[in-house]
């Protein structure tokens, strides 16, 4: 018997514009899912950045806010706060939150706002021509380090969720990805734990999804998966960082 695949009601009945192999379309399903499952629906309000996903209000069948570059969690934590009853997603790239943003993220993380951020880290920056990014590889090439990172010039990668792991804050931080079936059911499971958590008001929540953006890497897609499990996977562990209850406040 053939499987038949619905659309999350989550979604609009509308095509992804992503490329062929882009991790984007994958996490935008699987967070409709999980908005379903825990019937989030009419209360979720999706933040679309700056970046590829900047057009994820075509996708999202629910309330949604554009931020500039970088400040989804500041106009999260306004959100947030102005409607506590809201389920307030931050769908960032690394671009966006670990380069323009990176004074909101820590701040917002570090107060443990109520609400949950989907960073999709491909270690480049997408949309814009394939730069370097915060995240990018050493030795990695991009239009803006053709002979590779060099750490000397550009520094190290940031590793996000480490980073964020230190604070006292943050309720939940994982890291998944994409690159096999076993990946894709623990990156659901982390979404949909990490709004879960949001709904019962236990504070900031962080998940990073490793993707692949073939096109700036200069491989087809079957390629890409390889170099992700091969590079960016050893450099960027998979892995739950932070699993913490926050303490009540006396």
């Amino acid at each position: 018997m053939q499987k038949v695949f619905e659309r999350p009601k989550s979604l609009n009945e509308r095509a992804f514009h992503y490329c062929p192999g882009c991790g984007h379309g994958i996490v935008h399903r699987m967070i409709a899912e999980a908005i379903d499952e825990l019937h989030l629906q009419e209360r979720t309000v999706l933040i679309s950045p700056v970046g590829c996903s900047v057009f994820a209000y075509w996708y999202f069948a629910t309330d949604n806010v554009q931020a500039a570059h970088g400040r989804a969690p500041a106009v999260g934590t306004g959100l947030k706060r102005a409607n506590p009853d809201s389920i307030v997603i931050s769908y960032q790239g690394d671009g966006d939150l670990a380069s323009s943003g990176t004074a909101e993220i820590i701040h917002a993380a570090a107060r443990g706002e109520n609400f949950t951020v989907v960073f999709i880290n491909n270690a480049i920056y997408g949309m814009t021509g394939g730069q370097m990014a915060p995240t990018t590889l050493v030795g990695q090439t991009s239009s803006t380090s053709p002979y590779g990172r060099d750490p000397k010039f550009a520094g190290h990668p940031i590793h996000v969720s480490e980073m964020l792991a230190t604070l006292k804050a943050p309720r939940y931080i994982e890291r998944t990805a994409t690159n096999n079936v076993a990946n894709l059911t623990r990156t659901k499971r982390a979404i949909k734990k990490a709004l879960d958590l949001q709904n019962k008001g236990e504070g900031f929540t962080f998940v990073e999804v490793l993707c692949t953006c073939p096109t700036n890497w200069g491989m087809d897609p079957s390629e890409a998966i390889d170099w992700m499990e091969s590079s960016l996977m050893p450099e960027y562990p998979l892995g739950v960082f932070r699993d913490v209850m926050k303490p009540e406040v006396k």
